[in-house]
């Protein structure tokens, strides 16, 4: 499995969605957060987007959001119980797996997921992750957890110009959770997720001395 093709093309997918304006619509908007989503053109599920604005420069909401198993990650997302690194591909690419815990009450029980990750830097100072599911021989499916399969997603870590202690944090999600679950339940799950997520983090920067 070519892992440095495969991550390459989920930042150029990731730039273009971020490009492109058309046929998103609003699902959830709170003082952190503004959630859109659309139909995706990866699996038979949604795309959703955040977008926010973080108290903290490119830097500091990077340092809690980068993917190492040794970062702040885990300790804030409580979307994340654990984070596995599986294979250092380059210095900028890795495939980990990422352990999340139930949710929505129990209906949505424990998942893995397994992705390559492309960490990028742009020339205007944007920061950004890059994901997608892959395949792995150190990692077949475990058993108490349902494989969860990640589409391109990933988040950018935007300098707001004059606002050095700024970030605009916008964030891609295409998840197909995996077993049998009513699309109802997947379909709130997301947007009340992201924004949990967006006030965990402006927390998590928020404590970062």
């Amino acid at each position: 499995m070519d892992y440095e093709q495969i991550a390459n093309n989920v930042a150029d997918k990731l730039v273009s969605y971020s490009k492109d304006e058309s046929g998103w619509k609003t699902c959830k908007k709170t003082n952190e957060v503004v959630v859109y989503w659309r139909p995706s053109s990866e699996f038979p599920g949604n795309l959703y987007k955040g977008e926010g604005i973080v108290n903290g420069s490119p830097d500091k909401v990077w340092e809690c959001l980068k993917p190492d198993p040794h970062g702040l990650r885990v300790k804030w997302d409580s979307n994340v119980k654990k984070f596995e690194l599986l294979e250092h591909v380059t210095k900028d690419i890795t495939v980990c797996r990422t352990v999340t815990p139930s949710a929505a009450m129990g209906i949505i029980s424990p998942r893995d997921f397994v992705d390559v990750i492309l960490v990028k830097r742009y020339e205007d100072g944007t920061i950004t992750s890059n994901a997608t599911n892959v395949s792995h021989p150190n990692c077949p499916p475990h058993s108490g957890y349902v494989r969860g399969f990640n589409h391109p997603c990933g988040c950018f870590c935007i300098p707001v110009p004059g606002e050095p202690g700024k970030t605009q944090l916008r964030s891609f999600f295409q998840t197909d959770l995996g077993g049998f679950l009513p699309r109802s339940v997947v379909d709130s799950f997301f947007p009340s997720s992201m924004s949990e997520f967006y006030v965990n983090l402006a927390k998590a920067v928020k404590a970062l001395k």
